[in-house]
């Protein structure tokens, strides 16, 4: 079954399948907001999907889920992939990016971005959504956890 080469949320990106990628603010784990509902007008999430020669040819199902804290979900898409097999047989890492637009946040705390492949979890990504409450000494935003 394919796997989870990597996968992380950035501001944005820009893949061209199975090549290189390009991305600004990669690594998002922690949005900050001044309350709740929050709506984020735009995340990009970036998976390379390991697939074996074995699996080449073949079309594989992706999915993802974004989920609150309660497991209850907030947006979700799914995508059937398959990678052509190439005359120089062997493992590859085919890489895409899914834009997530105007998600919508009723509450803070700790959520997840879940991806399935062929109907099996393979990775899960924490998020953390944290109220800001204005600047802190050095004029970054100080967050408060909502569980604090």
């Amino acid at each position: 079954m394919p796997d989870i080469a990597y996968a992380f949320l950035a501001d944005a990106a820009q893949t061209i399948p199975g090549q290189k990628f390009n991305l600004l603010g990669g690594g998002i784990s922690r949005i900050g907001a001044r309350g709740f509902p929050f709506r984020h007008p735009h995340l990009a999430l970036v998976v390379g999907l390991r697939v074996t020669a074995t699996e080449t040819d073949r079309s594989h199902e992706v999915r993802l889920l974004v989920l609150d804290p309660d497991g209850a979900e907030i947006a979700s898409a799914t995508a059937t992939i398959a990678m052509q097999k190439r005359p120089d047989v062997r493992d590859e890492v085919l890489t895409f990016a899914v834009d997530l637009w105007n998600l919508t946040f009723p509450t803070g705390g700790d959520h997840s971005v879940r991806i399935m492949v062929n109907g099996s979890e393979r990775e899960r990504l924490p998020l953390l959504l944290t109220i800001v409450t204005g600047e802190g000494p050095d004029g970054a935003a100080a967050e408060r956890r909502l569980d604090a």
